[in-house]
């Protein structure tokens, strides 16, 4: 039996506006850019993504299960300038057949840097989804999948039931992906892990012609699926919901894909089936203790945080960031305080690393700027005038 743990993560940043060193607008954020981006990639992905997974749903009669993470600032946006992507998710909701996850709101990094800040922002997100949603997260996700035995330690203690992480070679060694497993020293919590050579053939090598499985057909993948059959228990298929008609464009076929991928999976084999991440921890028990003394997490080959502590750069422009959280939190100004935070989202230090080659590419692809030089001068001269209201 190969059960399959499908889940999407929805994320968009509050992308800054150029700021000199001279400018004092409060004003950090490109409203501009933010709504044009946030709607092209709603009619491009959001909507019709989500309409397909409805009625994959509905065909298949509740045997099609799903999960999505999406982060408090997406939800933010979606609320200012696409409600109907909003509406579009509620309507997933209502099947019963797809899980909320919890997160940082802010799509942040803080955990490294302040517990305490990171319990708020996740008690914020965890709010935000039952208000939207009026679901109650059993399982949490940190932010890029950014994973290892202390935050396993500190989230068991604050209530989850589960976590995931990328299934890294470095940490699984002979072991498989494909089984649920515990951290150690929180026993109540389950792991699972990502497969992330099947979830990176869909999310990055499906429209590639150069590589040797194009093109990536829904029955051929079901048949990769169902190898696992008798090697495992669990597929846990993990990537971004920008995958479809975003990143790998409609002309590719990527919806015709996801169209046909549950009938393939579920008719390749009677014993196949689709769970949430809350139904695998019900349903399986760990097979093992899987120990993460380092931080690893999903992006680039490196699989650990180098994606955004990398450089000089990124490691000074964090430093600084959460250098004023306690004094910005005493001085008790909500507006200046949600600023702050908003900046704290992962993806501006992304922005500024400085790796070559395929990862570098990848990271070109998302950022806004020239160079990541001139992400790390934006960000610091926005950081400057933050520090300078909080002196006011």
């Amino acid at each position: 039996m190969a059960s399959v743990c499908l889940y999407f993560q929805v994320h968009q940043p509050y992308r800054l506006r150029r700021y000199s060193v001279f400018d004092t607008d409060r004003h950090y954020f490109d409203e501009f850019q933010n709504a044009e981006l946030l709607r092209k990639v709603a009619q491009r992905c959001y909507l019709p993504a989500g309409q397909m997974l409805l009625d994959a749903i509905r065909e298949h009669q509740g045997r099609f299960r799903l999960a999505f993470s999406l982060s408090g600032v997406v939800l933010e946006q979606f609320e200012q300038f696409a409600p109907e992507v909003i509406e579009t998710f509620a309507e997933l909701s209502a099947t019963g057949c797809v899980e909320f996850l919890s997160e940082t709101y802010y799509h942040s990094l803080a955990f490294l840097y302040s517990r305490e800040e990171f319990r708020t922002q996740v008690e914020m997100h965890r709010a935000l989804i039952k208000k939207l949603f009026g679901q109650e997260p059993r399982v949490f996700r940190n932010t890029e999948l950014i994973y290892n035995n202390d935050l396993a330690h500190f989230v068991s203690h604050m209530g989850y039931d589960g976590i995931l992480a990328e299934g890294a070679d470095q940490i699984l060694g002979t072991r498989t992906p494909n089984e649920l497993y515990r951290p150690p020293h929180a026993p109540k919590l389950k792991l699972l892990l990502k497969n992330y050579r099947l979830s990176d053939d869909i999310a990055f090598r499906f429209s590639n012609r150069n590589w040797e499985q194009w093109p990536l057909t829904a029955e051929k993948f079901a048949q990769w699926v169902n190898q696992i059959n008798g090697h495992g228990q669990l597929c846990n298929l993990f990537m971004d919901y920008e995958t479809f008609g975003e990143h790998q464009w409609a002309e590719t076929g990527i919806f015709d894909f996801m169209r046909h991928l549950p009938g393939q999976i579920l008719k390749s084999s009677a014993e196949n089936r689709f769970l949430t991440p809350s139904q695998v921890i019900d349903t399986f028990q760990p097979v093992g203790e899987i120990d993460v003394p380092h931080m690893i997490s999903w992006a680039d080959s490196e699989r650990d945080l180098s994606a955004w502590l990398g450089n000089a750069m990124q490691s000074n422009a964090l430093h600084e960031l959460h250098k004023i959280e306690a004094a910005l939190k005493e001085k008790g100004d909500a507006q200046l305080l949600s600023d702050w935070r908003r900046i704290s989202t992962s993806d501006h230090f992304y922005y500024m690393c400085t790796k070559y080659w395929s990862d570098g590419d990848v990271h070109k692809y998302f950022s806004p700027y020239e160079s990541p030089y001139d992400s790390y001068i934006n960000f610091m001269n926005v950081l400057d005038n933050i520090q300078t209201r909080l002196r006011e």
